[in-house]
């Protein structure tokens, strides 16, 4: 009998936030394990309650949406999201500019779908979110990856991207703040990328999902504000800033020269046309959450004795505390990225050494190449757990890494 095999479009395509390490977890948490997940920013199942006023508005308009709504979504959202923008200074983006989906990770590939053809090329950031590049690949485009500097706070080097821009390439993607260094990218940077794309006529993507979530001061810069002779997309939404990432409700705002994107448009428009529409009942949650000023308190869980400083303060203190291992410290989302040094832990292959230490500890994070890194020297924690619980875990780790060492570990 001939075998039933996958579709050659998936060959390259990974995504490690939910692959083999992932089911190694599900295997020892069967077993009866319990397993300390630090691996994915889902903020919920660490008892980030979403903001009532959005619950409620999502409950009240149950009886109201049973059927499809408009395939760019409901009116009232996409003005929410058109008048945010412009009150943060973006100019020419209306409701027709917004395409609300099922969470930013159905527009990323609505997006590529209608942009690249087989063997363009976007430019995306090394470290980056991995769907990206598993988007990117299965689109028929080949991702290129741009360096960012560990040793100058993950920040980009434009003149390197400008190197590896050919005439195949159609975009770039600007990660903003990244996940999973946590970078926060200034203004002049954010300006210098939509310069940029400018020059060379590329299709800017900003996924700004972690927008709101800042620490010691840090500000965030959309690049819709600097792209305005070429195409901007940008990409947001709820899961993260309003701790709802189950309702799946996200957002595109199309601004810059859209008349030299007509063609690009009409193909998103099908496609757009082609999924019906996101969930109807989540979109009305839109407009609440993107009405109140103080983005449902995100701003105080993110300032000096908040929730979401207070745990990435301890993480990274408890992190750096373990011979070998450094880590910048970020200034936006809820993501540390350490380096395990190379010459203390030789780690060849990353993603064997994260199960083994998931074996050894219980305690699951995900592995650096994951995340399209070259080297296989670091990892992703989240910070999303309480002290508690980050302290216990990262106990672990510290033990597992000393055994590594070929240090004794003494039980206190």
């Amino acid at each position: 009998m001939r075998q039933i095999t996958q579709s050659q479009k998936l060959r390259g395509v990974r995504y490690d936030v939910r692959g083999p390490i992932l089911v190694e977890a599900e295997k020892l948490e069967r077993e009866g394990h319990e397993i300390l997940k630090l691996n994915i920013g889902n903020p919920a199942p660490f008892g980030f309650e979403a903001p009532p006023e959005i619950v409620e508005a999502l409950r009240g308009a149950l009886p109201d949406a049973q059927g499809y709504s408009d395939s760019r979504g409901i009116l009232p959202a996409r003005e929410a999201v058109a008048r945010y923008y412009a009150n943060v200074g973006v100019a020419g983006v209306t409701p027709e500019d917004v395409i609300v989906g099922n969470g930013v990770s159905e527009l990323i590939s609505l997006v590529l779908q209608a942009l690249v053809s087989d063997g363009d090329e976007v430019l995306v950031p090394a470290p980056d979110y991995p769907l990206w590049t598993a988007q990117v690949t299965l689109s028929g485009a080949r991702a290129v990856h741009y360096p960012c500097d560990e040793l100058n706070g993950w920040m980009p080097d434009l003149d390197a991207i400008e190197r590896l821009i050919t005439p195949a390439t159609k975009g770039i993607v600007l990660i903003n703040p990244n996940n999973p260094t946590g970078a926060v990218y200034s203004a002049e940077l954010v300006r210098g990328f939509a310069e940029l794309a400018e020059r060379h006529g590329l299709v800017l993507m900003a996924d700004e999902i972690y927008e709101k979530i800042l620490y010691d001061g840090a500000v965030h810069e959309h690049a819709a504000l600097h792209a305005r002779d070429t195409l901007c997309l940008t990409f947001s939404g709820l899961s993260k800033a309003q701790r709802v990432a189950g309702y799946r409700a996200g957002w595109l705002a199309i601004s810059g020269d859209k008349a030299r994107a007509r063609d690009f448009l009409e193909g998103l428009t099908l496609l757009t046309n082609m999924r019906m529409c996101s969930n109807v009942p989540a979109q009305h949650a839109i407009t609440a959450a993107l009405d109140d000023p103080e983005w449902s308190g995100i701003g105080a869980l993110c300032a000096p004795g908040g929730r979401l400083r207070e745990q990435r303060d301890a993480a990274h203190r408890l992190l750096t505390s373990i011979p070998g291992v450094t880590c910048e410290l970020p200034g936006g989302a809820m993501y540390l990225f350490p380096r395990l040094d190379p010459e203390v832990y030789r780690i060849d292959d990353d993603q064997a050494f994260v199960i083994d230490l998931l074996r050894a500890t219980r305690v699951l994070v995900t592995n650096g190449r994951g995340f399209n890194l070259a080297t296989p020297d670091h990892l992703r924690f989240v910070t999303l757990p309480t002290v508690p619980v980050l302290e216990e875990a990262i106990g672990r780790i510290a033990e597992y890494l000393a055994t590594v060492r070929g240090e004794q570990v003494v039980a206190a």
